[in-house]
């Protein structure tokens, strides 16, 4: 949208004589304008949605329970502590030092669970506090073996250690997990456990750490099948976590992590073949026999192939996340049915979203139903949909007024700033593509907006820089969707679409950087013909307090009208290419 014909507009729009300064403050305002349905769109959002937790599974846990009585959409209810939930007072006190003194509504609802070993799934609204839900109780459990092994001598060897692995997308998220992981300390002020991102250029730590973070290659490259610490990694990994799960399980980290599955579990198979051959006294797999596995013998009993997903764009990961080379041998395409089979559990799998659709045989939820059909689900209460907290301003643009619109928007909210008295505030502007990211950067700095740019274009240590710039100081942040995903950034009080996401689940995401953590915060869409469909199937939904499911569908139909749509504007509409999913 803003990219097309931007270098005219630079010198054509009108600016105003005084400079605006970065934004600071802002009061929240919700405006509303109405638009038809298509029949198609009013037929599908029209469905019944009498069940608002959807039966993942036979063992579903809602976010609202312990139920809420009050009024918070955030934290849950006064009576509920970290120690009721079943954590420890050492960790309890850690997370009393961070600042944390409540558990939020999904906290409460998926620590239980993961204390109690089984496999969980946590498909729960952005900002709710997934995080720290699934990392607490991995360190307390983590910490409490640690310390039981020092204690016992005799015990404490290295072949005793157990530990934890996070995927993650990119590096970026793989940071903010060691980060958030560190901020947990004792009184002396030291982080409760050893936590180490293997990501990037940091390779494998030289002390032995309890969590490792990393992105399925980099965890596939540190474990090459002819190192020789794969086995004994392969016996002492107890947990494992998929930060971004729908992402992970889907597109261009599909392979690597069907891979990593099938090593991870191999040690239960194991077990599973000596327990079903009647063996009074199931033991764990040993380092020969995991050593003596053929990785590649596997591969004939893959030979179906998955279709690239239809939900995600890798155009929205780190290039360096999905270029990098594996060191291991060639993977062909592989697919899911050897995972699924059910063996004898050595390990608990986690995995975290916040989009899991579960419709179709092959989005992430249906796979996961599959995988782990005894895994227990926690469904957040606004899951697939903007929460409440939430303010929403609608603009139908036309490329006469796209970027007055653009600029309106991020005065507007600076100009109301000193009205809300909430410090330091910052406004999160999203484009399409590496070159509408820096037409509209441009358009803001020549409207005397200083801007923050934030893109896969730019290096690892200029994003980062930006990013901690962002963080520190507030202002305008420019980014394509790479920044729309896990990124934890506090009191985001503004989120602008200068191009309207190409799908449900980019909205969502995008939306999910403001209104975080019990917060309020405003969204402003701005959005063209070529939209209309896609954006009057997510009002309709919101109107109706309902999930947008409808608009994530996987069919080729709804695309392929969209971008037929698109392809049928008059000249100065956004492209055809911008739409693809």
């Amino acid at each position: 949208m803003i990219l097309r014909r931007s270098t005219a507009m630079l010198h054509s729009f009108s600016l105003s004589t005084t400079t605006p300064k970065l934004l600071s403050h802002f009061t929240p305002s919700f405006f509303l304008c109405t638009s038809a349905l298509s029949p198609r769109i009013r037929i599908w959002l029209n469905q019944s949605y009498s069940r608002r937790t959807r039966a993942f599974s036979s063992a579903v846990v809602t976010a609202s329970s312990p139920k809420n009585t009050g009024t918070d959409t955030f934290f849950a209810e006064d009576t509920v502590s970290w120690q009721s939930l079943g954590l420890s007072d050492r960790i309890s006190q850690a997370l009393s030092n961070a600042g944390f003194d409540r558990p939020s509504l999904v906290q409460a609802a998926c620590m239980p669970s993961i204390l109690s070993g089984k496999d969980v799934v946590i498909a729960a609204e952005t900002g709710s506090g997934k995080t720290y839900g699934y990392l607490v109780p991995l360190i307390d459990k983590l910490y409490g073996a640690r310390h039981d092994a020092d204690n016992d001598l005799e015990k404490a060897t290295v072949s005793s250690r157990t530990f934890s692995i996070v995927l993650c997308p990119n590096v970026l998220l793989c940071e903010q997990v060691v980060r958030m992981a560190n901020d947990l300390s004792g009184d002396d002020g030291r982080p409760l456990l050893r936590v180490a991102a293997v990501c990037g250029r940091q390779g494998w730590p030289v002390n032995e750490p309890d969590v490792i973070v990393s992105t399925p290659v980099a965890l596939l490259n540190s474990i090459d099948p002819k190192k020789h610490h794969r086995s004994d990694f392969i016996r002492a990994v107890k947990y494992v976590v998929f930060d971004e799960a729908d992402m992970l399980l889907s597109g261009g980290f599909e392979n690597h992590v069907i891979r990593l599955i099938h090593m991870l579990r191999f040690d239960e198979k194991l077990l599973s073949r000596v327990n079903k051959a009647g063996s009074e006294n199931p033991v764990e797999p040993s380092s020969d026999s995991v050593s003596h596995f053929d990785f590649e013998g596997e591969e004939d009993m893959q030979n179906e192939s998955i279709s690239e997903a239809e939900e995600m764009s890798e155009g929205d990961v780190d290039a360096e996340d999905l270029m990098e080379e594996t060191q291991t041998s060639p993977v062909k395409r592989k697919d899911w049915r050897r995972v699924r089979k059910n063996y004898e559990r050595s390990k608990q799998y986690i995995f975290v979203a916040a989009t899991l659709p579960v419709n179709g045989k092959k989005t992430a939820g249906a796979v996961l139903k599959k995988m782990f059909p005894d895994a227990n689900w926690v469904s957040g209460s606004y899951l697939h949909q903007p929460n409440p907290r939430l303010k929403e301003k609608w603009i139908e643009v036309t490329t006469d007024n796209q970027v007055d619109a653009l600029i309106e928007a991020v005065k507007q909210f600076g100009s109301k700033a000193s009205d809300h008295g909430a410090g330091v505030s910052r406004t999160m502007v999203f484009g399409n593509t590496v070159e509408a990211v820096e037409a509209v950067a441009n358009i803001l700095q020549r409207a005397g907006i200083e801007c923050y740019r934030y893109h896969t274009g730019l290096s690892l240590a200029e994003r980062a820089e930006s990013l901690d710039d962002f963080r520190a100081k507030g202002g305008i942040f420019v980014c394509t969707d790479a920044a729309a995903r896990g990124v934890d950034i506090p009191n985001v009080s503004h989120v602008i679409q200068a191009d309207f996401a190409t799908s449900a689940v980019d909205f969502l995401h995008r939306v999910g950087r403001t209104a975080r953590a019990g917060q309020f915060g405003v969204v402003t869409s701005l959005y063209n013909e070529s939209n209309r469909d896609l954006v009057n199937a997510i009002r309709a939904a919101g109107k109706l307090g309902q999930p947008v499911e409808a608009a994530f569908s996987r069919k080729r139909s709804f695309r392929n009208k969209l971008k037929k749509r698109a392809g049928s504007n008059e000249a100065g509409q956004i492209s055809t290419a911008e739409f693809m999913v």
